[in-house]
């Protein structure tokens, strides 16, 4: 009895990927094996390759975190316009620290960020989300349960000056996403998830950015709404010209929808190349991708 039970015990392994408990990696295994990839550092000439030549949004030797904790030790990051990027790695590794520091949510300590030429390192999240067009689309449960879907999306062009313009903004909202439109007057407290997914989505358009941070787009979704997310954001992308830097719990998903991909390890960059070329990457996919 005792031999079953420690047995038992024995399987009780948590880690990124999938199968049986030989073939999953435990959490620190994964962030040690990861941290032997950042031994070849991308340069900046070869994320410059991977952005086209043509950097929308650029990052020089960025060092940032919270309080007195550095999370990002000298970080460069390069996109293209209208080009999509998703970062990978182990937990804690600084993903969600990147795009909290592009939209003005952690303290620099040194390096610039510029977007379409504008050096916005030190602008506030509000001069960022006015003046370089930058929107920051939140991980799930950020509508309000108790305002109207069209009263949410009105939220969103708070900057505007005018009512009228916000009125405006939703209503191309509305013609966009039927969906949307059917529930305009409904409290968004009873949306599904994969509707108030669409709705955060939306009301980060209200003020037309050019730049959308996108915080794990699939978290809490089931899957049928995670493929409708990314039909979404492939829209935004390809048909709107939106540029866009994601953090995607679904590392496969992600780097299937990317035109680039980001490895992250301990704060530093440890690999770069284009979405598929880490898909195909036997290290890639046995630290991250449960295979």
């Amino acid at each position: 009895m005792t031999n079953q039970k420690e047995n038992k015990d024995s399987q009780k392994i948590s880690g990124y990927g999938s199968g049986s408990v030989d073939t999953v990696l435990s959490i620190d295994a994964v962030a040690k094996e990861a941290a032997q990839l950042a031994k070849d550092r991308p340069t900046v000439a070869h994320l410059e390759t991977l952005a086209g030549g043509d950097d929308f949004i650029s990052i020089d030797g960025l060092l940032a975190g919270y309080g007195k904790m550095e999370i990002l030790h000298g970080l460069d990051l390069r996109v293209g316009k209208g080009q999509s990027l998703c970062l990978i790695g182990p937990n804690g590794a600084g993903k969600s620290t990147i795009l909290h520091s592009i939209y003005g949510f952690t303290n620099i300590g040194g390096g610039h960020i510029r977007v379409d030429g504008q050096d916005v390192t030190n602008l506030s999240p509000n001069e960022k989300l006015k003046n370089a067009g930058i929107a920051y689309i939140l991980q799930d449960n950020s509508v309000f349960p108790d305002m109207t879907v069209e009263e949410n999306l009105l939220m969103g062009g708070y900057l505007l000056p005018d009512i009228a313009d916000a009125k405006r903004a939703a209503d191309r909202v509305f013609e966009k996403y039927g969906r949307l439109a059917e529930r305009r007057n409904q409290r968004a407290g009873v949306l599904s998830g994969g509707e108030r997914r669409l709705l955060e989505i939306s009301r980060a358009l209200i003020m037309d950015p050019e730049l959308l941070l996108v915080d794990e787009p699939s978290i809490g979704l089931e899957p049928r709404f995670i493929d409708m997310v990314f039909e979404i954001l492939d829209d935004l992308q390809n048909s709107e010209g939106k540029t866009i830097i994601m953090v995607e719990q679904n590392a496969k998903k992600g780097l299937e929808f990317a035109d680039i991909g980001y490895v992250l390890v301990s704060g530093e960059l440890a690999m770069a190349d284009s979405g598929d070329g880490l898909l195909d990457n036997p290290d890639v996919g046995r630290l991250f991708l449960g295979g």
